[in-house]
């Protein structure tokens, strides 16, 4: 079955920039869609941004411009870009994945990486 591990959290001053990696194995790439939530400590999950199998990617309107969704095919990589980082960005961060192109089921979810910044 398919299989995400999220890698590259850890602890940043405001400011500051991270870059999460996500490992996919056995999916598919080139038919899909992955995609980045995140949950801070007593909220509900939020979406982040999702890249389509073709790399066309949409984001949440609170991101804005600061976060990018990219994938390298040939390492079955997914990694969200975190530039100019937040307090309120402070959450654990999941990387999941839908094996249709719709990005509204998904079934496959990675165990997350924490991420705090002060």
């Amino acid at each position: 079955h398919v299989q995400l591990v999220e890698s590259g959290g850890g602890s940043e001053q405001a400011g500051e920039s991270l870059r999460l990696s996500c490992v996919v194995s056995r999916y598919d790439v080139n038919g899909g869609c992955m995609a980045w939530f995140r949950q801070a400590s007593g909220k509900e999950r939020e979406g982040v941004g999702s890249i389509h199998y073709d790399d066309r990617t949409t984001y949440a309107d609170w991101v804005k411009g600061r976060f990018t969704i990219s994938k390298d095919n040939a390492k079955i990589t997914l990694y969200l870009q975190m530039n100019s980082l937040k307090p309120e960005d402070t959450a654990m961060y999941y990387c999941a994945a839908d094996i249709s192109d719709w990005c509204v089921t998904f079934g496959y979810w990675g165990q997350g990486t924490q991420v705090t910044v002060s």
